[in-house]
């Protein structure tokens, strides 16, 4: 839009500097074309009138005359005699010259003519410099014009950018992003709406958070205690049936309290409580590793490290975001993960990023398992038989992208899932 208002203001100072401009100069050249043709056809009637004269005083007056006139001026005088003139007085320009010829008439009858022909390479040049004047000045004058009309485009267009640049942080996730109310009446009128839609919509969705967190830490409490009595029945219960129900009972517990714990994470990742710090990416995964491996050597699985986690690359993470991102998707791996699998952990140090990856040799996922695997409640297909909450990889995006960072799922080679989180690197970062 910028564009289009400078080179529309351009064109408006283009379009009147022709208009007022390029008539002027036409003026200017045809007033100096008639003042040199005025000039020469005045001295050529001059000289007509001494060679009607016919005495030899005229013709001595001539002759100086016709001298004097070719050292004062680029011009030189010809006397025709009568027959090379048909008797009409004319001014050609052509071939580098103005030819002004006049005849000499006596008695009604034509005696001769004279000849002036005055070169016009002095008005030609004359003529470039009135041009070339003002092609210069119209350059100047629509540079000019083209540095105001960038001033007052952006001027103009400012509350515009404003606006854009809110519903730029809004759509990213930012809800407390608000336009000033600048411009014309029109812009701040469309400012006001915005922002009177945004703090309705930031007030609606914080409402929603608060709700989510605050009926998820209740149920915490009569969740526990309920897997409390559920533990103490079945101490007392000797039949196999009765057992059986309550063990099933209890494994549903246990999956609400992961739901309630999941949900309970994810309102509080949403609500960004934390700013990103520089955070050593090797002792984070490394502490996260020596806590997994007992559980992974439990199922016949091995957890390795590939390289060396980074070296001393320092990551810009809010405190505990990559605990819980690692956790959950070390605990997926672990799922689908078969007797005598291995999950990999490797880190890939970029210039500007920093790439963590987890592969499994488990059963993988399909391109559209792939892009519903963030949505939550979303449950996979595992290999223990138990139910997970659908939460754990929308909890990893959520962490992730609050801290700037980026999560993909791809095929690992040899079949299994690659899960590469994409992390920002802080400049404090030693490689």
């Amino acid at each position: 839009m910028i564009r289009q208002l400078i080179v529309s203001y351009v064109l408006l100072v283009a379009v009147a500097l022709t208009a007022f401009t390029v008539p002027v100069a036409f003026t200017l050249t045809s007033q100096l074309r008639g003042d040199t043709e005025a000039s020469v056809r005045r001295e050529a009637n001059t000289m007509a009138l001494m060679l009607a004269q016919g005495d030899p005083a005229s013709r001595a007056a001539l002759n100086r005359l016709a001298t004097a006139y070719a050292d004062r001026t680029p011009g030189h005088v010809d006397v025709l005699p009568a027959s090379r003139t048909d008797g009409t007085d004319t001014a050609r320009w052509g071939d580098g010259a103005l030819r002004v010829t006049v005849p000499a008439i006596r008695d009604n009858h034509i005696v001769g003519a004279v000849r002036v022909t005055y070169p016009t390479s002095d008005l030609t040049a004359r003529l470039w410099r009135i041009w070339g004047f003002r092609a210069i000045l119209a350059v100047g004058v629509l540079a000019v014009a083209a540095g105001l009309g960038a001033l007052v485009a952006r001027r103009l267009t400012r509350p515009l950018r404003q606006l854009n640049e809110m519903a730029s942080k809004f759509g990213d996730g930012d809800l407390t992003a608000r336009s000033p109310v600048t411009g014309p009446p029109e812009t701040q009128r469309l400012a006001r709406t915005l922002n009177s839609g945004a703090e309705r919509l930031d007030t609606l969705i914080d409402s929603q958070r608060i709700f989510v967190a605050d009926a998820s830490h209740q149920l915490r409490t009569p969740l526990t205690a309920l897997r409390l009595s559920l533990d103490n029945i079945a101490d007392g219960v000797e039949e196999a049936f009765v057992r059986e129900d309550v063990d099933q009972a209890t494994a549903e517990v246990v999956r609400m309290s992961r739901l309630v714990n999941g949900l309970l994470v994810l309102a509080r990742a949403e609500a960004k409580v934390s700013a990103a710090e520089a955070l050593p990416l090797r002792e984070l995964v490394e502490n996260r590793l020596a806590v997994w491996r007992p559980a992974a050597e439990e199922r016949g699985v091995s957890i390795a490290q590939d390289g060396e986690l980074g070296g001393r690359s320092l990551v810009l993470a809010s405190p505990g975001h990559l605990d819980q991102v690692l956790d959950n998707i070390l605990s997926n791996a672990l799922e689908v993960s078969p007797d005598g699998s291995v999950i990999s952990v490797k880190v890939a140090v970029r210039p500007d990023e920093v790439v963590l990856s987890v592969l499994d040799q488990g059963p993988g996922m399909s391109d559209a398992d792939k892009a519903r695997a963030f949505d939550r409640f979303w449950r996979g297909q595992g290999l223990t038989g138990r139910s997970g909450s659908g939460l754990g990889l929308a909890i990893v995006k959520q962490l992730v992208a609050d801290d700037g960072g980026t999560v993909a799922l791809r095929d690992a080679p040899g079949g299994g899932l690659w899960v590469a989180v994409s992390l920002r690197v802080s400049p404090r970062s030693g490689g």
